[in-house]
């Protein structure tokens, strides 16, 4: 079975943006690109109304697909797209939709007059919940832009955000490859704290912060390790910094051509969430931020 790389699309700009980020990468990733539309029926009274009855609702949901299908067509001539229409909660169908995707790509809507996602309700139950890796692409005044959409930004890093206590392999390796698709260089952030006593106003010896900062360097060289040597082209560079892991990774966003986070998989408890510096970077990013869930 041929996986895809799957898009949802509901009309809105943001929307139009991540399926055409998606179908970039599909080209990248040399596979087909599907292109989902949830179609949401109106409640009963509203469904009567004149000019917005159920049929009339759904010819106009799948005008919206199949015009944005025959447009990506125009421009990725060498993508496969195909188009699917599904009905019921958003962010049920689209988790379904894209279980056995490689890739799923979700829009997220720019803040008015401030750079960064204000992520909705559908995207952070999606992230929240999928096993795959989901991206989150901001629509602004560039996303009818090609240069811009495409996940092959020239000359823009690859940012990695990584937890050097706990390195996930998986978010490690996502990082590492798409990296090496776009031929472009590998930066990884990582916010580590001081030592408790600091917070109560002690002063910072300036060779005790060299020699903390060298062992969160050692720290990441090791974890990286085996994927610099299975990536022997990919330039690396580290980048361990005191503070925020979030504010750290917001920042390198202005830079990025993708952030790449990760989310660690919850089986039981209190359902599924995301984590702290994932909220953040997904709030506050200014580029496309692959969320990768783990065990």
């Amino acid at each position: 079975m041929v996986r895809s790389v799957v898009a949802g699309l509901d009309g809105s700009p943001e929307s139009r943006a991540a399926v055409e980020w998606a179908a970039g990468e599909a080209e990248l990733r040399g596979l087909p690109l599907k292109i989902v539309h949830v179609w949401v029926p109106a409640p009963d009274p509203l469904a009567q109304a004149p000019f917005i009855g159920a049929e009339t609702q759904q010819q106009w949901s799948e005008r919206i697909p199949r015009e944005a299908g025959e447009g990506l067509r125009l421009r990725h001539p060498g993508v496969d797209v195909t188009v699917e229409q599904v009905s019921g909660t958003p962010s049920d169908a689209l988790v379904g939709a894209a279980k056995d995707a490689e890739l799923l790509v979700l829009g997220s809507r720019g803040l008015s007059g401030v750079g960064g996602f204000l992520v909705g309700s559908v995207g952070l139950s999606v992230v929240a919940r999928a096993e795959l890796p989901v991206v989150l692409v901001r629509a602004d005044e560039h996303a009818g832009d090609q240069d811009e959409a495409s996940p092959a930004a020239p000359n823009r890093p690859v940012v990695l955000g990584l937890d050097a206590e706990g390195p996930a392999d998986a978010v490690i390796e996502f990082a590492f490859a798409e990296a090496a698709r776009r031929g472009t260089t590998l930066r990884v952030v990582y916010g580590w704290n001081l030592p408790p006593y600091y917070a109560y106003g002690f002063a910072l010896d300036a060779g005790l912060h060299d020699e903390l900062s060298r062992e969160e360097t050692d720290s990441l060289t090791e974890a990286l390790r085996p994927w610099r040597h299975k990536h022997p082209d990919i330039e690396v560079f580290l980048e361990p910094r005191v503070g925020s892991a979030a504010d750290h990774l917001v920042d390198a966003s202005r830079e990025a051509s993708l952030v790449v986070i990760g989310r660690r998989i919850r089986r039981g408890g209190p359902g599924a969430h995301i984590g702290p510096v994932a909220h953040g970077v997904l709030h506050h990013s200014t580029a496309p931020v692959a969320v990768v869930a783990h065990d």
